[in-house]
C-alpha cells in the first residue's frame, strides 16, 4: 500500500522507539480501552459515520434510538423512511445530512456486495480504502477507522488529536500536517499489527481528552510530561 508520506519514507529507528515509548506510557497510565464499543461489525460502522462532528456520548444516543426501532441493519435502514431516520439519529447532530450517508452507504453495500458487509472487509486495505472513500461523506478519517476497527486490518486512524498531541511532544513541525503525511510516519515506524494500531490511536484519544486538551491542559498530571517538547524530530 502506498501512502504521500513525505520527507517520512523510511524506518527510523530513533523514531520507532519514541512510538514505542509513548505509547507503552499511555498503556501504562490509562490501560486497554476496549475500543471500538460496538455489538457488530455494521454496528461499528454506522457510530463511525455517526461520530463525524459529534460527540461518542451523542452517537451513543443515536445508536441506541435505532436498536429500540429495529432500524439498526442495512435493510432496516433503507425501509425506515428518510424523516424518520433523521430524527432516530438527531442526538448526532446534522441528522438529516447523516441520514442520507447511511442511505447512501447502505445502498452501496447492497448493490455492490449484496448487503453483505464481510464481502467488502474481504478486499485488500488498499482496495477497501479506496472503495471507502468513493463514498460521499466518508473522509480518511472515517475510512480508516472502518477499516481499523470494523474490517479489523493494520491501517493507522489520525484525527485531530493525534496532531494535537505530537506536535505537543515535538514530533511533528505542526498541527496542520497532512493526514497522510502523519498516517505514514506512524505507519512506516510501527509494526503492522491491528491491535497495535487500535490500542494506540484510542489511547490518544484518551489522553488527549482527559489531559492534553486543547485549552487548560493538566501537564503536571501527564505522563508523557518529561518527554514533552524535549525535542523536534526533523
Amino acid at each position: 500500500m502506498s501512502f504521500n508520506s513525505g520527507s517520512f519514507c523510511s524506518k527510523d529507528e530513533n523514531f520507532s522507539y519514541k512510538l514505542y515509548n509513548i505509547f507503552q506510557k499511555l498503556f501504562e497510565f490509562w490501560g486497554p480501552q476496549n475500543w471500538w464499543p460496538a455489538e457488530t461489525k455494521f454496528e461499528m460502522v454506522v457510530g463511525a459515520i455517526l461520530a463525524q462532528s459529534t460527540s461518542w456520548s451523542s452517537v451513543e444516543k443515536a445508536i441506541l434510538n435505532l436498536k429500540k426501532a429495529n432500524a439498526l441493519t442495512i435493510e432496516g435502514i433503507l425501509q425506515t423512511p428518510d424523516e424518520v431516520l433523521a430524527n432516530l439519529i438527531r442526538p448526532a447532530g446534522y441528522y438529516n445530512q447523516k441520514a442520507r450517508r447511511l442511505k447512501d452507504f447502505c445502498n452501496f453495500l447492497k448493490n455492490e456486495f449484496d448487503s453483505d458487509l464481510n464481502k467488502l472487509f474481504s478486499l485488500d486495505i488498499f482496495e477497501l480504502r479506496k472503495k471507502l472513500l468513493s463514498q460521499k461523506g466518508i473522509g480518511f478519517e472515517t475510512a480508516d477507522s472502518i477499516i481499523l476497527y470494523g474490517a479489523q486490518k493494520p491501517i493507522f486512524v489520525v484525527d485531530a488529536y493525534t496532531k494535537r498531541l505530537f506536535y505537543r511532544l515535538g514530533l511533528i513541525e505542526s498541527e496542520k500536517i497532512e493526514y497522510n503525511q502523519l498516517q505514514s510516519i506512524f505507519m512506516e515506524n510501527l509494526e503492522p499489527r491491528t491491535s497495535l494500531f487500535n490500542e494506540f490511536h484510542a489511547l490518544i484519544v484518551k489522553h488527549c481528552k482527559e489531559i492534553c486538551r486543547n485549552k487548560k491542559p493538566e501537564c503536571k498530571k501527564c505522563c508523557l510530561n518529561e518527554m514533552c517538547g524535549a525535542g523536534t524530530y526533523k
